[in-house]
């Protein structure tokens, strides 16, 4: 699933319709979190199989900054992102390329964050706070209370 990354990062600066894969996927595995957890992070996300193969060369391999684990934390990175692309969807006014550019400079900005992290840090470090992975966490979490 690698492949998928570059194409919605490169190719959605082309034909931005490219960023409802975005969409697609986040509506995969919110489906899947439901019966399996975050096991899209761990087995199909393409930006964590871009971490691993490629990241994980230049990583210094440090500790992952312990307020990356604290659950405000997490939940106030969930919420900002939520709320900037929520906006930039209501600026693109129903114009379907606009919303999948939205889909497309949200992928092309959390790559970069994740790089810059997997970098500095670990290579998953970006893991750590991902809002679909913290959004797939919680989703998880409801269906085991449910059992």
């Amino acid at each position: 699933m690698v492949w998928l990354l570059p194409l919605i990062v490169i190719g959605g600066l082309f034909n931005p319709l490219l960023g409802y894969l975005v969409v697609a996927m986040m509506v995969f595995f919110l489906t899947l979190s439901f019966f399996a957890g975050r096991y899209w992070c761990r087995n199909l996300c393409p930006r964590g199989a871009f971490l691993d193969i490629v990241i994980s060369k230049f990583s210094l391999n440090k500790s992952v900054p312990k307020i990356f684990l604290n659950q405000r934390f997490r939940l106030s990175i969930f919420v900002f992102f939520m709320a900037l692309v929520i906006l930039r969807i209501f600026q693109a006014g129903g114009d379907l390329f606009m919303i999948g550019a939205v889909f497309v400079s949200a992928c092309i900005l959390t790559t970069v964050i994740a790089v810059i992290l997997g970098v500095s840090t670990r290579h998953r470090a970006w893991c750590a706070v991902c809002p679909m992975g913290f959004l797939q966490e919680k989703i998880g979490r409801l269906n085991r209370k449910r059992q």
